[in-house]
């Protein structure tokens, strides 16, 4: 879908960003995205809908297995799935696989537009962030200076 990595840092005008500064303004900016996406998302959305869509965020795994039984009872044989289980880090759990792959099918399912929404929050973070890259990275020279001295 789309990388926040040093290729984002360069399309944004931001490529020389201090190093040691690069992977928290990503992390930065991958929160504001998703802030903003679920915020969009959320418009419209009924409260169960939203008590539904925070059981994966919250890892509730009765809910989410009892969402599983309810609309996808062969989760676990289809081939999305196995892929997600298998490509996932070492050590995560089997529920947390579960939570991710349900949430896209949950977002699939209820908010079809959702990769649209993506996209279109993202361009307008780009934006902001292409307006004020010339104030961004002369703040952080500033701060590795003050931190040299």
């Amino acid at each position: 879908m789309f990388q926040l990595d040093d290729n984002f840092l360069q399309e944004v005008g931001l490529e020389a960003l201090p190093d040691e500064q690069k992977q928290a303004f990503l992390r930065h900016i991958y929160e504001e995205l998703e802030l903003r996406v679920g915020t969009k998302l959320s418009e419209g959305m009924t409260e169960q809908q939203m008590g539904e869509f925070e059981a994966f965020v919250d890892q509730k795994e009765d809910t989410v297995r009892g969402w599983f039984e309810k609309n996808m009872p062969e989760y676990a044989s289809n081939q999305d799935f196995v892929q997600m289980k298998q490509t996932a880090p070492e050590g995560v759990s089997e529920l947390t696989v579960m939570c991710e792959y349900g949430s896209l099918k949950w977002l699939e399912m209820n908010r079809p537009d959702y990769r649209e929404v993506v996209a279109h929050e993202l361009d307008a973070l780009k934006e902001e962030i292409k307006n004020s890259a010339a104030s961004i990275l002369e703040a952080s020279h500033s701060e590795d200076s003050a931190q040299a001295a």
